[in-house]
């Protein structure tokens, strides 16, 4: 099974802003005009809300994540400590000045630098289809420099995070160097796991898994290299290059099995995992043209060397041979390309936007378990949208259309699928007034089969069961209707709303019986719905001192494929709590995850509980907290298939203390940094070996 990326990436890893200046950004970005109230700390906007930081909340951090963290955003879940960044349970995609971004790379973002915070729940066409998109506005130094450095080790465990930071300025340009590692070594984990399989006959067998331990390892160096250069109101030029590794990515499970056929007692082995390189290389210029004109271009290239593994075993405790005994190793030398153009005109109270896209994945996957057979998977995919915004008094509108073609091949079988999918978005805002909008948005997107689902070679997964994928598969749609309430009291702010989301063609697991072989593939369901309900408040409870946030949704949804139809309710959220004085922060957070019907299996994450207290001296903080103070940790899933239906936890010792040292000093004066208003997404796929 998989762990959730908010313990993936941790374990291997207030006085309100004055009005906007209206003088144009010295990169020549232009904005449409806005009245902004000096009041609020939250201005909303038609297309977005924008979050000034406090002056004590900038005074507190660091750092760009323990910023966010100090903005208390209402429907986000921040935690500097995890590494994670999510929003109702879903990913959020990071942009800074425009552009996709890392967590390592908020991290390096100077407090002071960042102006302001841009979140977009609705967010357009040129997202790219992102559920959410969180947007840092960073000014940066035009002579001197900065170097920031943060040290957060474990009491416990071999578990931290490192990191070190330094820009270099120098007139038009800008020179910036970052490197970290998230350390997770031997984390002891448990895993309980009961399943019945049950055959086309009729008949059924059974098997119960009692733990005897197992241990997670996944380090993560990343590091990278940045060069800007900017000429004011004419043109700037940003190239990058980075590099994550995965050192040792692995998960192992040891557990005694017992069957309902009365072989009991055997000794269960099963681990799997990855390791390898993606460096990358990103390229982009911004040409500003007369009459408010704009054209910008993205170039990125990335590269996966690497291999996934996973291993499976079954011993009777005395006996030499095995029951079972199954290794699979695919080695990947995959490749990704992506460039993305658009051209933006705006007026005054009007925006047109038309781009193109394109984006090419070529993977080639080496099974050595299978004498080294070689799999070759081609996957191309064109993006064209207009998008056009304008505002009429209190009232403002957006429409526009996309149009996306995808086309995969598997070159040995000649085997694979093309198909053209429009996009359509729009989005109706009212304004009441500063303090009160309304927001009706329909949104929709394409999700194409990855690797993993399209892959045709068959994968042994254990005694029982295996994997392959459907090369029939079609690009999947989805579509959501989102109606919001935003309201600023005093106080108070904070948004009410509905959503309505469907996917009528979702791609999901399927599973069936090639005769005694249950095999797991993926089909184009039926679909599914769902219909949520959440409320997301902001609480100054002792202005400049106490706050409190939160996030609460409870979500109905039903799943339909082949053969099933199921149904899954659940409530879902996020609090935190904070207090400021002195220089201290004591801040506490509980994250209560989200549970999710795909296809026949309903899956959650963990529910998360830290405090945290932090003191700030000159360019020092001093940072002491303890993650899951209270409770059990918890993750895992329930499958309801009637071929199999199995209830498995992932449990592991989360209650690790911690301290925390940074260091955050800079020189030189302030100017506008780069604003990338566009990214050409450039992800390589990587191959996943077996795994229960």
């Amino acid at each position: 099974m998989r762990i959730e990326l908010a313990l993936i990436l941790p374990l291997i890893g207030s006085g309100i802003a004055t009005a906007q200046s209206t003088l144009p950004d010295s990169i020549g970005t232009q904005e449409l005009q806005e009245v902004v109230i000096e009041a609020p700390k939250v201005i909303r906007k038609a297309d977005m809300d924008v979050i000034y930081p406090s002056k004590s909340a900038v005074e507190n951090s660091t750092n760009g994540m323990q910023l966010l963290n100090n903005l208390m955003i209402p429907s986000l879940s921040v935690s500097d400590a995890l590494g994670s960044i999510q929003a109702a349970g879903q990913s959020v995609q990071i942009r800074i000045n425009g552009r996709v971004a890392s967590i390592d790379q908020v991290r390096s973002l100077l407090p002071e630098s960042i102006k302001r915070v841009e979140w977009m729940d609705n967010p357009g066409l040129r997202y790219g289809g992102a559920n959410y998109v969180l947007n840092f506005i960073v000014s940066n130094p035009t002579i001197g420099g900065s170097f920031q450095a943060q040290a957060r080790p474990a009491l416990n465990e071999t578990w931290g995070f490192y990191m070190a930071n330094a820009k270099f300025n120098n007139g038009l340009s800008q020179w910036e160097v970052y490197a970290s590692c998230k350390l997770t070594e031997n984390i002891k984990i448990c895993r309980n796991y009961k399943e019945t399989f049950t055959y086309p006959d009729g008949h059924s067998l059974s098997r119960t898994e009692t733990s005897r331990g197992g241990n997670l390892d996944n380090s993560l160096p990343y590091y990278f290299a940045s060069y800007s250069y900017i000429k004011a109101d004419t043109t700037v030029f940003v190239a990058q290059l980075t590099n994550r590794q995965h050192l040792n990515n692995r998960t192992e499970y040891n557990g005694i099995m017992s069957l309902s056929n009365g072989n009991n007692d055997i000794l269960l082995t099963e681990q799997f995992g990855d390791k390898g390189n993606y460096p990358a290389l990103s390229l982009y210029l911004q040409q500003n043209l007369a009459h408010k004109q704009m054209l910008v271009v993205d170039f990125n290239a990335s590269m996966y060397f690497g291999r996934s593994w996973s291993d499976y075993i079954e011993q009777i405790p005395g006996i030499t041979d095995y029951l079972a005994d199954i290794h699979t190793n695919i080695k990947d030398q995959n490749q990704a390309y992506a460039i993305e153009a658009d051209y933006i005109k705006n007026w005054r109270n009007s925006r047109f936007t038309v781009g193109a896209s394109y984006n090419a994945n070529r993977n080639r996957s080496e099974y050595e378990n299978l004498d080294g057979q070689i799999f070759h998977q081609r996957q191309d995919k064109l993006y064209v949208f207009a998008e056009y915004f304008h505002r009429f008094g209190k009232w403002s509108a957006t429409a526009g259309m996309g149009v996306q073609y995808t086309d995969f091949l598997f070159k040995e079988s000649d085997q694979g699928n093309h198909s053209w999918r429009t996009r359509p978005q729009a989005t109706i805002t009212y304004s009441l007034n500063q303090n009160h909008n309304f927001r009706l948005n329909f949104t929709s997107w394409q999700s194409t089969p990855s690797l993993a689902e399209t892959n045709v070679v068959p994968q042994q997964l254990d005694e029982f069961q295996w994997r392959v994928g459907n090369p029939n598969l079609k690009t999947a749609n989805s579509y959501m209707l989102t109606l919001r309430y935003g309201f600023n009291l005093p106080r108070v702010n904070g948004l009410f709303g509905i959503r309505a989301f469907t996917s009528p063609n979702a791609i999901t697991p399927l599973l069936r019986w090639d005769e005694e072989r249950l095999v797991t593939t993926y089909e184009n369901s039926r679909g599914l719905k769902n219909l949520s309900f959440f409320l997301a408040p902001q609480i100054d409870i002792i202005p400049n001192w106490l706050m409190t946030s939160g996030y609460v949704q409870y979500r109905m949804e039903r799943m339909r494929g082949t053969d099933y139809s199921l149904h899954n309710s659940a409530w879902s959220g996020n609090a935190s709590l904070q207090l400021m004085h002195w220089g201290f922060v004591l801040s506490g957070q509980y994250v209560c995850s989200q549970h999710d019907l795909w296809g026949e299996k309903i899956s959650w994450g963990e529910n998360i509980n830290i405090i945290d207290l932090s003191y700030n001296w000159n360019s020092w903080q001093f940072a002491a907290g303890i993650i899951m103070p209270f409770g059990k940790y918890d993750q895992g899933s329930k499958s309801l298939s009637k071929w199999n239906r199995n209830e498995q936890h992932m449990r592991l010792n989360m209650r690790i203390p911690y301290i925390s040292v940074s260091y955050n000093v800079q020189w030189g004066r302030q100017k506008r940094g780069v604003r990338k208003l566009v990214n050409a997404d450039a992800k390589t796929d990587t191959s996943t070996a077996g795994g229960r």
